[in-house]
């Protein structure tokens, strides 16, 4: 059954118009009047929903029962990565809201080849928020993660420190230095449902003076095994190991 996301309140009974993003998307499936659909708004649950009418620019639809399905790893995960570059982001975005990831922090990092900044950098937000909506209609996730401004490393990394401590979170940096500890060492440390944060860097990885500030933010430095993976491989695996 095809899924949309509707970022509007829903409500069991109701009739509505889609909102132009999902009523694009019925219209590009050529779906008729009578063709039941699945709508989610991203705060919980998903609902059944049956078109009624097919405008030129308007979609209605008859909403029907909510169903209260979660799709969400017990654990949140949260990824502050160094951008890759070229179209790999996208696909880091795509794969990660499909494997449960909470929220995605991009980072300009020292060795970043992607530079964003103004306008240009917003538009790239939108786009990738659009990417993890497409995700989870893909995949069946009814909360659709965040994906935050872009923000440099040194800014980003002093907000973390100043950041209160009452809710509980393992911070973690994938780190190239010798002194790491194996990541399923460090998530054992911690209770099963205490979420995670995972700081990857780009190509070439963070910087030593990076991976220092990092470790003096009280991040834990933890490696993924003796292979050197790709910047986007490397915050997919951390994803999936805490995930699981």
């Amino acid at each position: 059954m095809p899924r949309f996301h509707c970022p509007v309140p829903l409500l069991a009974g109701i009739a509505l118009n889609l909102p132009p993003g999902a009523a694009r998307h019925v219209q590009v499936l050529r779906l008729q009047p009578g063709a039941v659909i699945t709508l989610f708004n991203g705060e919980g649950g998903e609902w059944d929903a049956t078109v009624t009418h097919m405008g030129r620019s308007e979609v209605g639809v008859q909403l029907g029962a909510h169903r209260a399905t979660e799709r969400e790893n017990r654990r949140a995960v949260h990824l502050a990565v160094g951008m890759p570059a070229n179209d790999r982001m996208d696909w880091l975005v795509e794969k990660a809201t499909e494997l449960g990831v909470h929220s995605i922090q991009p980072l300009h990092t020292a060795h970043s080849v992607l530079r964003l900044n103004g306008e240009r950098a917003t538009k790239k937000q939108a786009h990738w928020q659009s990417v993890a909506v497409a995700g989870c209609e893909q995949c069946g996730r009814n909360r659709v993660p965040t994906v935050d401004p872009v923000a440099d490393f040194p800014a980003w990394l002093k907000n973390q420190a100043a950041a209160p401590s009452a809710t509980p979170l393992l911070r973690c940096v994938l780190s190239l230095a010798p002194d790491t500890q194996p990541l399923a060492q460090a998530l054992a440390a911690a209770a099963p449902d205490v979420p995670v944060l995972f700081l990857s860097g780009p190509e070439g990885g963070l910087s030593p003076a990076e991976d220092a500030a990092a470790r003096a933010a009280g991040f834990v430095p933890v490696t993924l095994g003796p292979r050197v993976l790709r910047a986007e491989t490397a915050a997919l695996a951390a994803l999936v190991l805490a995930g699981s």
